[in-house]
């Protein structure tokens, strides 16, 4: 690996101007980031995505690390910019998050784990926030806001689902009530961060987190409990940009990991910012398939202040398409050209929400041993039927950048011919509105199933000016709410269960179906294989 001072150097940024942590990983400061006129005007952004995800996995961010390299191999300064990995699914199920094979950020290991903190900043300030709210109700300093007015609930970096559900205060220790615990990357504190531009905005933000209600239904924020100046202090260092590195060497900016699922699922718009500053060509990785992770990249990050995308990557695989064409996961390996044309749908699909927001997509087809020609075919003329602009085989995990160079030529010429971005819908629209419309155009829903009292809900949270946009908090396996509905479904509903405000965050997520936000560890978790070698080294955490 090269020292990070040298890969500082490449954003334009001096080695006096980071505070490393270690020789490979390093903070990089808000007042220090360059402009882009220093470094001959803002770089192209390059957003990638994907079909619906499927249980075998489609290696999203091993192209993105991977094209990230291939645009290096061709002469451009490239960057990267992803979330940090959740501990959950670290020591749970899903493994690590720094791509694979010949395009892994570096240090691997050190990133699926603790990197610099930033993750225990979140939890230790949500859950600050959580013991200050719960004081000031135990101690009546707001008039009318008791124990069942709370909302806001803890957080924890471990899928413990003995902590879904909660009584606390029990025994007279402190108001007593029911609540739970969700996972740390759901915390509204982790979105805020991920969308703040500074610490002024940061600051507002926190201010503006509601944490509950009073009896006559007045929201009661962070601001009016107090909890905004300590919770600075906690987050101080968390709001800077981790830049650590590609297998290759190019600059990768890791910060910030909500979740794509039942958050909005981006890295930071600080690191997209720094990072388009700094190099021609950033790309920039949303979370899932294109009905959530971009979806929520552009109507919520872009919406925000993020830099606009000039191009799109849509991330497929052969296996994943015989998935969603109804192959069962074992018989995967084996080849069958007729499931592959009718798993194209779902790319189809995909393509076509790109398009959607004004973007050309250009298909990743990530290379797996067991492809056959005739199915890599089938894939190739799917696409390009469904109008994407290019089609190149990804295979960075084998080759690193140097099997990436087809799909970065791609990449680079539509970018330089540029986009012309929009958005779904209007801020002035309706809650419902806005449910409805993504019910209707990005998940082919008959019709939105409205819970008890989320109508009301909805109207109340416009009432107190709360016109965001949606974060729709819904299964990663389907394209509608039904996780066992795969390719495109149709003629199903959107059952949306409760609303919750994200004012801090400036979001409305809605949670469609039920919903976990805290997973549980599976019977046999990732935690058993993590240990440390004879030399004090971490193993385990990549070989998930």
């Amino acid at each position: 690996m090269r020292p990070i001072a040298d890969v500082a150097s490449d954003l334009g940024i001096s080695a006096a101007d980071i505070e490393p942590y270690g020789r490979y990983k390093a903070k990089i400061p808000l007042d220090t980031f360059p402009s882009g006129e220093a470094n001959g005007g803002t770089g192209k952004l390059i957003v990638v995505t994907a079909i619906t995800p499927t249980p075998a996995g489609e290696g999203k961010s091993t192209v993105a690390v991977g094209l990230t390299q291939g645009l290096a191999k061709i002469g451009k300064r490239s960057a990267l910019t992803i979330r940090q990995p959740s501990l959950g699914p670290v020591f749970g199920q899903k493994g690590g998050g720094t791509g694979g094979g010949g395009a892994t950020v570096q240090p691997a290991e050190e990133i699926n784990l603790h990197l610099t903190g930033d993750f225990h900043a979140v939890m230790s300030a949500h859950n600050l926030l959580a013991a200050l709210t719960d004081n000031t109700v135990f101690r009546h300093q707001i008039d009318g806001f008791e124990a069942d007015g709370i909302t806001w609930r803890r957080v924890t970096d471990a899928e413990d689902r003995a902590l879904r559900h909660a009584a606390v205060g029990l025994n007279g220790d402190g108001p007593m009530r029911q609540t739970g615990y969700d996972i740390s990357a759901a915390s509204e504190i982790m979105a805020i961060l991920a969308l703040a531009d500074g610490y002024d905005d940061l600051r507002t933000r926190l201010g503006q987190i509601v944490v509950g209600w009073t009896r006559d239904r007045r929201p009661v924020s962070a601001g009016q409990i107090g909890a905004v100046g300590s919770m600075m202090a906690l987050l101080r260092d968390a709001m800077m940009p981790n830049l650590c590195q590609t297998l290759e060497g190019q600059p990768a900016i890791v910060h910030m990991g909500p979740f794509g699922n039942i958050a909005h699922g981006c890295s930071s718009i600080l690191a997209d910012k720094l990072a388009v500053a700094s190099a021609e060509y950033v790309v920039t990785e949303a979370g899932f398939g294109a009905d959530l992770g971009f979806e929520k990249f552009m109507d919520i990050k872009v919406r925000q202040g993020g830099p606009k995308p000039d191009a799109a990557v849509v991330v497929c695989t052969v296996r994943g398409l015989k998935y969603h064409g109804g192959v069962d996961l074992k018989e995967l390996s084996k080849p069958d050209v007729d499931a592959v044309k009718m798993g194209t749908n779902n790319l189809r699909n995909a393509i076509h929400i790109v398009a959607m927001f004004g973007l050309e997509a250009i298909v990743a087809i990530n290379r797996f041993p067991e492809d056959t020609p005739a199915e890599l075919e089938a894939v190739k003329a799917a696409a390009l039927d469904a109008n994407a602009e290019a089609v190149a085989e990804a295979k960075g995990f084998a080759e690193g950048g140097d099997g990436m160079t087809e799909l970065a030529e791609a990449v680079v010429a539509v970018a330089d011919a540029g986009s012309d971005v929009s958005l779904l819908y209007d801020d002035d629209e309706s809650t419902i509105a806005k449910v409805e419309l993504m019910a209707d155009r990005l998940y082919g829903a008959d019709r939105v199933v409205w819970g008890r009292m989320t109508r009301t809900t909805a109207r109340r949270f416009e009432a107190n000016g709360w016109k965001f946009p949606i974060c729709m908090a819904k299964t990663h396996l389907s394209v509608s709410a039904n996780p066992r509905l795969r390719n495109v479904p149709i003629g199903h509903d959107l059952p949306i269960q409760e609303l919750r405000i994200s004012a801090g965050a400036r979001q409305i997520v809605t949670l469609a179906g039920d919903i976990m936000t805290l997973p549980g560890l599976p019977s046999r978790p990732n935690a058993f294989d993590i240990d440390l070698d004879d030399d004090n080294r971490i193993v385990g955490v990549l070989g998930t």
